[in-house]
């Protein structure tokens, strides 16, 4: 029999987490489905570092301030205004009681002294990094009594007198249903599903890196669509990096990102020099590349580096490919000697501002694709994080949270920080909200 107050919440990331154990500390029954086995658990989350949250005065692991306003503007800025003004201030106004409440439920955080990464008055680092959050989250959502299913794949969604029948697909081929007075949907955008890359950016997409969880299907959001669900934001649009062409294909996580670029110059694969409109030197405008180098032929690009640059670049996860010269380091990377010894040289006669020639032997170079964190695309909410259907009703027994409706907030551009705050904000507020529906 259903449980008076029985919640799902699919999706075992940051952001179900969150929804969860929010439910369950007002009252409600929780069972969390997740369709990765236990040993990957965690979703996107188990390779982020760092949250965007405000506080307005310093503390322990944000010293200085950083007010709401300034969060605000500088969202509205990358997202050039479109976003849901009234899910962007409760996204803000969350993330200042973020660090105390995740504290309260196990996550250790970080002090300044201790991080390697330099110190951002905007961002708090998890103790451990990602991994060591997810476990004390799950940690304490086992404490609390949640029920948790790994490798549970959710199927289909069926809406009955009582609220939800949940349909779950097992490795073994076996499939079974429970029944749910509310179901939260946390399961992930669609950007680790080749096909669904394919549909959306053809070719290109076939040469994608997937930096995050093999898990995020989208097969989910795709069943809410065929439900009649409401869908913001554009599919082709995706959150792109360079990472290190040498790293897997899924799950290689922010460690494969390439940091290096503003210390030397990119060429494609005939050897001709590219830039990335907007780029600039700048370390913290990676994300330019990512889109630059999907274009490329055979999606793959190469830094080009001398001694120099090399020493001041921060190490990679890779180790960089070296040669004496650049007709030496041309061919071991299987390029044209003569196009990119050309490059070179029209990048030293006019080096951009801030950059400095390359002349230091041994030169270097890394091999780059580009890798999707997450796609600009999802399913409509209202500021309740309830589900919104075609025709704009609403429904108190069906909620979404985390990158499945980010595109609600950030249709567009990104902030450091930005997407481990908005799952776990809009998480636990869709875990309140849920919870006040079937808590009575």
């Amino acid at each position: 029999m259903i449980s008076e107050n029985q919640i799902v919440v699919v999706g075992g990331g940051i952001a179900g987490l969150c929804a969860a154990i929010a439910a369950r500390h007002l009252g409600a029954s929780v069972h969390l489905l997740d369709n990765s086995p236990a040993a990957l658990r965690g979703g996107n989350a188990r390779h982020a570092r760092n949250f965007r949250v405000v506080h307005s005065e310093p503390t322990q692991f944000a010293p200085d301030r950083y007010q709401a306003a300034e969060f605000l503007a500088e969202l509205d800025s990358v997202t050039g205004g479109g976003s849901d003004h009234t899910l962007a201030e409760r996204l803000v106004a969350g993330s200042e009681t973020l660090v105390p409440w995740l504290m309260a439920n196990g996550v250790a955080m970080q002090p300044p002294s201790l991080g390697v990464v330099p110190y951002s008055r905007r961002t708090v680092f998890p103790l451990g990094g990602g991994k060591a959050m997810i476990n004390a989250l799950y940690r304490t959502a086992a404490a609390l009594g949640i029920a948790v299913s790994n490798d549970a794949n959710v199927s289909a969604l069926h809406e009955c007198t009582s609220g939800w029948t949940v349909e779950i697909d097992a490795p073994d081929g076996k499939t079974s249903a429970i029944e749910a007075r509310t179901v939260i949907i946390c399961a992930g955008s669609p950007g680790a599903d080749p096909e669904w890359l394919h549909r959306h950016h053809g070719a290109a997409g076939d040469g994608l890196v997937i930096r995050g969880t093999p898990y995020a299907d989208g097969r989910l959001l795709e069943q809410l669509f065929a439900m009649g669900a409401s869908a913001v934001g554009d599919p082709t649009a995706s959150h792109m990096v360079a990472v290190d062409a040498r790293g897997p294909r899924f799950d290689g996580g922010i460690v494969t990102r390439i940091t290096a670029i503003p210390y030397g110059m990119v060429v494609d694969a005939s050897g001709a020099r590219i830039d990335a409109v907007g780029a600039g030197q700048e370390p913290t405008h990676y994300a330019r590349w990512g889109p630059r180098i999907a274009a490329c032929e055979r999606q793959t690009a190469y830094l080009i580096l001398d001694a120099d640059g090399l020493q001041r670049a921060a190490p990679q996860a890779f180790a960089p490919i070296e040669a004496a010269s650049v007709s030496a380091l041309a061919a071991t990377l299987g390029l044209e000697s003569a196009a990119l010894e050309t490059a070179v040289a029209s990048f030293n006669a006019t080096p951009p501002a801030g950059a400095r020639p390359l002349t230091c032997t041994p030169f270097a170079a890394y091999p780059m694709r580009a890798g999707i964190t997450f796609v600009h695309h999802g399913v409509a909410v209202d500021d309740r994080l309830r589900v919104v259907w075609t025709d704009g009703r609403c429904k108190d027994t069906l909620f979404a949270a985390g990158m499945i409706m980010a595109a609600n907030v950030l249709r567009r551009g990104y902030l450091a920080g930005l997407g481990l705050t908005l799952a776990a904000v809009f998480g636990r507020l869709a875990g309140e909200e849920a919870a006040r529906h079937v808590v009575r």
